[in-house]
């Protein structure tokens, strides 16, 4: 099954642009590494950062290797705590991208799910569902995540939220951001409804449900493909926002954004490398999930083409 499958997919138009697109390749290759260290940093990191008996206070500010007064036991250096910055960033590139998927997930379920109903059904809940979205869309994804974090740790004391830090960003974060889902797929709904095949599956007396996600959502997939490729990047960014202005991931369980956040007082201090080096992985790894997004875009449009 997996074999047909997989020659389907080499003769496919995705994959035949893919292998043209050098740029693609390359964004591809690097989110690639970027997620396997990223998941195998227990296996590929040379120190546990969780572990305190493997940090030593002593060993905090370290250049990195390559300046004059590095250490070879640390490649990119050591935080003001002492942890090694490469086993620091490859766990917290993994906290960073399990948000992210998690976060998306959860905005693709309420996006799906509303816009599938909003465009089928119509009417008056159509009004009400779109409605609804442009409320959510008039507030920044920050401004909601800010109020709703603050006022959790305001409510229920800190102590609660580091426990449970993963769990509320991917909530905020998912919820403050399916709108984007919805209006694509209640946009699609609307113009698939019409067509001859729903009205056939109609007459053979398919249920609204059946109808709806067996067989106009297969056909709003491809721009759903974009869209999550592009949110995923962004729930990253949102993450490290949070975590940079200390409503997000602890500093004993670092994402990027608490790593970054973690240096910004020893930037002009002369330990630069603390907040630049996890702010340059940052950026590369948001960059490369856009240009895949750009690609994809681009492929499962058949309004554009390039050369």
């Amino acid at each position: 099954m997996i074999a047909p499958a997989w020659r389907r997919f080499e003769r496919s138009y995705l994959f035949y642009s893919f292998r043209r697109d050098q740029v693609a390749i390359i964004s591809f290759t690097i989110l690639f590494i970027f997620v396997l260290a990223s998941f195998f940093a227990p296996l590929l990191a040379p120190y546990d950062p969780y572990d305190p008996i493997q940090i030593d206070i002593m060993d905090s500010e370290i250049p990195p290797v390559w300046m004059e007064a590095g250490d070879q036991r640390f490649m990119l250096g050591t935080d003001a705590q002492g942890r090694d910055l490469f086993s620091t960033i490859l766990y917290g590139s993994r906290i960073s991208i399990t948000i992210g998927i998690f976060a998306v997930l959860l905005q693709a379920f309420l996006g799906i799910s509303i816009g599938l109903v909003s465009g089928y059904v119509g009417g008056r809940l159509d009004n009400f569902l779109m409605r609804l979205a442009d409320i959510q869309l008039s507030f920044s994804t920050l401004m909601v995540a800010i109020i709703f974090l603050a006022v959790f740790q305001a409510l229920f004391g800190t102590e609660l939220y580091e426990k449970l830090a993963i769990l509320m960003l991917i909530l905020v974060i998912g919820i403050a951001e399916w709108p984007q889902y919805a209006r694509t797929v209640r946009a699609n709904v609307l113009a698939e409804k019409k067509k001859e095949y729903v009205d056939a599956v109609r007459v053979i007396g398919l249920g609204s449900f059946r109808i709806m996600f067996k067989h106009i959502l297969p056909n709003t997939l491809s721009p759903i493909l974009v869209i999550s490729t592009v949110q995923i990047a962004n729930a990253i960014v949102s993450e490290a926002a949070l975590s940079f202005l200390g409503l997000g991931m602890p500093v004993t369980k670092p994402s990027l954004g608490s790593l970054i956040n973690s240096g910004f007082e020893f930037i002009f201090s002369g330990s630069w490398w603390i907040t630049i080096i996890p702010g340059i992985v940052l950026v590369l790894l948001v960059l490369v999930m856009n240009l895949l997004g750009d690609f994809l875009r681009d492929v499962m449009n058949p309004k554009l083409y390039k050369d």
